[in-house]
């Protein structure tokens, strides 16, 4: 009732940029959890599993089960993010989290845009396109410094950077999918909470728990799925807050001030990850805030 009485008002875009801004925290938090202390292929399994589990339960007692139309757009959903979650993993196997994330992250806002343009008609004014290339460029930039201090072989982190590169891609291409499926179906959380099952249960926990198994020494499975059950209320909020943004405002503003996450994933990669901010990094930090600020004025 809430999301009906706010779309399509005045206060629509400020609160699908408020809800665009917690998705940034919460993501960068996301990412920080999946590439910590354990394999992220692990981390990934146990997060999913997690906000699967949960969110099965109201799947099941307070919404319908979806019709012929959501069961496909469900499929799309699987196949994409499976392929999009492939790929982060892949590339945090290889490279800094503080190089990989600012590469996707980097990306996927140009080529959301362009994708939103495509499918929704969404047109960006020139102070837009400015802001979006400030954020972007200082996103590459803050990866570009971080890349001077990696410490991983130039073969592994060629093969992380491609991933990213690829990452990013497929971000842009499941934010402008789920901005589909959301507005396509009438409760936005009939949608939400069949795609944290969908997403959830089908695929990443099966890999995770054959991967374990094979592990010698194997982590202990409790504290896993303790940072799992953190990652999966991360999640929530996460992916959650931008499908609720793209259905409230544009699509193409919501990928934007998302990206901002990249400025907290630097943060915390300095305070929990122990990897340095210095003044450049904070000052290419500070033209990501500005990007976003251009997008949303210029809008």
């Amino acid at each position: 009732g809430w999301v009906a009485a706010v779309e399509g008002t005045d206060a629509a875009p400020l609160v699908a940029a408020g809800l665009a801004l917690m998705s940034a925290v919460a993501h960068a938090l996301f990412g920080a959890l999946q590439k910590g202390r354990y394999d992220p292929w692990l981390m990934r399994g146990a997060i999913d599993i997690s906000y699967g589990l949960m969110a099965l339960p109201f799947a099941l007692l307070l919404w319908p089960l979806p019709d012929a139309e959501l069961a496909l757009i469900l499929v799309g959903v699987f196949v994409i993010h499976a392929i999009y979650k492939g790929f982060m993993g892949m590339a945090y196997s290889r490279a800094a989290y503080t190089v990989v994330y600012p590469v996707v992250r980097g990306l996927a806002p140009l080529i959301t845009v362009v994708f939103a343009g495509i499918v929704f008609g969404e047109q960006f004014e020139l102070l837009q396109w400015l802001g979006v290339a400030v954020l972007s460029g200082a996103i590459f930039a803050l990866a570009g410094v971080n890349l001077r201090s990696a410490s991983v072989g130039r073969a592994a982190l060629r093969a992380g950077l491609i991933f990213a590169a690829l990452t990013g891609v497929m971000t842009a291409i499941y934010t402008t999918y789920d901005a589909y499926g959301i507005r396509a179906t009438p409760d936005p959380f009939q949608f939400l909470v069949w795609f944290f099952v969908v997403d959830g249960l089908l695929l990443f926990p099966w890999i995770a728990l054959r991967r374990w198994r094979r592990m010698s020494p194997r982590p202990d499975p409790r504290v896993l799925l303790f940072r799992g059950w953190i990652g999966g209320c991360l999640g929530f909020v996460s992916f959650g807050a931008a499908m609720l943004a793209t259905r409230l405002g544009a699509v193409g503003e919501a990928a934007v001030l998302r990206e901002t996450s990249t400025v907290f994933a630097a943060l915390i990669g300095w305070a929990i990850l122990k990897e340095p901010v210095g003044p450049l990094r904070a000052g290419l930090m500070a033209l990501i805030a500005a990007g976003a600020v251009l997008v949303q004025v210029g809008g």
